[in-house]
């Protein structure tokens, strides 16, 4: 049994940062119900049928949502239930019969949480989005590229999964939390602007510091040449980020630079481009693996740049045991771990698989 058993939760099926926190509460143990349509969605990018890792160990009821009848059979879900996820459009829900005044009514203890781009208000919650679009403009994007480049970021992790879902699921427990100990249920906003604003504090920090001036390239974390990735010989990468002086000291002697006096300096912004110029014809002079046979056991704080098949087979996540393998698909396993032991993720269900047992459920 996971740490979160006996907690039960609705969720209302969607696409992005929705799911995932499904599915991150499922990983750890709660009962988390799958209400999808009955039909299949149009759109290959949201009908991801058995693919749908994000759906694990969840139990799912096909409902038409139109009906009148469906929605009294979520109400009385919602009356079970601890938590709800939706992640729709502000005023769908509440369109539908199923918004937040009416499921609270039937549940005052009901953590019922709410995760969109733009947030329920502003003068952008009624517009479209997706990932990208959100943390560009919470300028959590702003430092993830080089002078002279757009940033790139990694694809959902900053916004639909950092700043969304991982920020709704902390608000749904907070919320159950509070009702457990004597409040009321709440409304939870989780907003991916915000969740991924918040997730500069570090940033935000170093800026105030004068570390990460708003000029990109310009400040510790990308701009120096310790802090960078590069690409070898074999047309392979590795990245580096030796922040301590005594670390620094370490990746230098591994690879052969201890003695060049051009890398002498470590902290000094003006001589940072020729070094990450020199660098990189350095590490581009063999390939990757040999540069990870030098630095292989020591603290030069460096690491290949792995596709998810070769993180898998990686001597230190494979003895993690950090990915798994769930009706044939790789996939990561639950995290993070408890020392009381962990919930082996369920396979991803099929459309209404559940749908006769949660009927008789309620009946």
């Amino acid at each position: 049994m996971g740490v979160l058993s006996g907690i039960r939760i609705v969720e209302i099926a969607g696409i992005g940062p929705g799911p995932f926190c499904g599915m991150l509460l499922a990983d750890l143990g709660a009962e988390v119900i799958l209400v999808e349509r009955q039909e299949q969605d149009a759109d290959p990018l949201v009908e991801l049928g058995p693919a749908a890792i994000v759906h694990r160990g969840k139990r799912s009821i096909a409902l038409d949502l139109k009906d009148p009848a469906s929605i009294e059979t979520v109400l009385r879900l919602v009356e079970t239930a601890d938590g709800l996820i939706e992640g729709m459009r502000p005023g769908v829900m509440e369109r539908l019969g199923l918004g937040p005044d009416v499921c609270l009514a039937r549940n005052p203890r009901l953590a019922y949480g709410r995760v969109t781009g733009w947030g329920q208000e502003g003068p952008l919650a009624q517009t479209a989005g997706h990932d990208l679009n959100y943390v560009g403009l919470s300028g959590a994007l702003w430092y993830a590229g080089q002078p002279g480049e757009p940033p790139v970021a990694p694809p959902t992790l900053t916004g639909d999964v950092g700043g969304g879902g991982l920020y709704l699921a902390i608000g749904l427990l907070a919320s159950i939390l509070h009702v457990r100990q004597g409040g009321m249920g709440q409304i939870i906003d989780a907003a991916i602007v915000d969740g991924s604003a918040h997730l500069t504090s570090l940033l935000l920090s170093l800026r105030a510091a004068g570390r990460m001036p708003t000029e990109r390239g310009k400040g510790v974390l990308d701009g120096s040449h310790w802090s960078n990735s590069y690409r070898c010989a074999d047309g392979r990468d590795v990245c580096i980020q030796t922040l301590e002086p005594r670390f620094y000291r370490i990746m230098l002697e591994k690879i052969g630079l201890a003695g060049d006096p051009d890398f002498k300096e470590q902290f000094d912004p003006s001589r940072w481009p020729e070094q990450r110029r020199k660098l990189a014809a350095h590490f581009a002079s063999r390939p990757r693996d040999e540069w990870l046979a030098l630095l292989d056991g020591s603290d030069a704080c460096y690491a290949p740049i792995l596709s998810p098949e070769e993180a898998a087979r990686h001597p230190h996540l494979a003895a993690r045991s950090t990915y798994l393998e769930i009706d044939g698909m790789l996939a990561a396993a639950p995290a993070p771990r408890f020392s009381g032991g962990d919930v082996a993720p369920g396979s991803v269900p099929c459309r209404g698989a559940d749908t006769a047992a949660i009927l008789a459920s309620l009946s």
